[in-house]
């Protein structure tokens, strides 16, 4: 067997052990981080009815880890009650945000602009935030779909931050940063975040501070959310796929370094 054979074998077998993996329903019993707990009540404590902006700060890129944590995140807000204004300050999160909202929002029955909204995409973000904090309507004087901003009934009674309950940032980089400095710190609303893995450590210190509220992150923090909503997901079988395959690796990596001595081995002999 040749060198390019035998690559091609051992890319073929990751690929079956990922796609058995995913289409297994196998309990790992992940164990819930504290972080991802308080995520959970915080949601819990918050009273049905309340509105929560929910912006879809990621990039198509991020969509195999962001969009089990932001299922997860929206099918708790949605089954709690509680309404959701969507908006998306990078442009590719406005199809995503407006998909995932859909989704969700068909499945619990909720009906958009009364239990939910999506305002789309607005450029200069920081810009957006601020202008959000003094007028959401004039910041999105339509949604997403082009209806005007008074004709929705979800957005009646909001003006601005001060009838928000809470922010949560859907995150694949920094801008979860922002709506700490510039709607949180300056005008007092209450900032959570669901981020890529690769992004926890920059937010811890803000966590640790109380300047953010709550956070949950990457792939795991999917899965533990999961466990917590009693919901599965592409979060458990993401884990229990990444699992399978680094384990895969180990043996490829074991077998591939056993071959490689009994070869020098042999070739020495001879």
């Amino acid at each position: 067997m040749s060198r390019l054979e035998a690559r091609h074998w051992v890319f073929l077998g990751l690929f079956l052990v990922v796609l058995v993996s995913m289409v297994l329903q196998v309990d790992l019993g992940v164990t819930v981080s504290d972080d991802s707990r308080r995520m959970h009540d915080y949601l819990e404590s918050l009273p049905p009815g309340s509105t929560l902006l929910m912006s879809f700060d990621l990039e198509a890129s991020s969509l195999p880890e962001m969009r089990p944590l932001a299922l997860a995140i929206i099918r708790h807000a949605v089954s709690r009650g509680h309404r959701i204004v969507g908006v998306a300050l990078l442009a590719e999160g406005t199809g995503i945000g407006y998909r995932l909202l859909e989704q969700v929002g068909r499945e619990y029955g909720k009906v958009y602009g009364e239990d939910y909204v999506f305002l789309g995409f607005k450029p200069q973000y920081i810009a957006a935030m601020l202008s959000m904090g003094e007028s959401i309507k004039q910041t999105f004087p339509e949604d997403y779909l082009g209806r005007p901003y008074d004709s929705l009934p979800v957005l009646r009674r909001i003006t601005n931050y001060a009838q928000i309950d809470g922010v949560i940032s859907l995150a694949d980089g920094s801008l979860t940063t922002h709506w700490i400095e510039y709607a949180g710190n300056q005008y007092g609303v209450r900032v959570s975040a669901a981020v890529a893995a690769a992004m926890v450590t920059t937010y811890d210190p803000y966590l640790a501070s109380g300047q953010l509220h709550a956070m949950i992150g990457g792939l795991r923090g999917a899965a533990e959310y999961e466990q917590l909503i009693h919901r599965g997901g592409s979060g458990l079988r993401g884990m229990l796929a990444q699992t399978t395959s680094h384990v895969y690796v180990i043996v490829m990596i074991l077998i591939g370094n056993v071959a490689f001595f009994l070869g020098m081995r042999k070739r020495r002999a001879g």
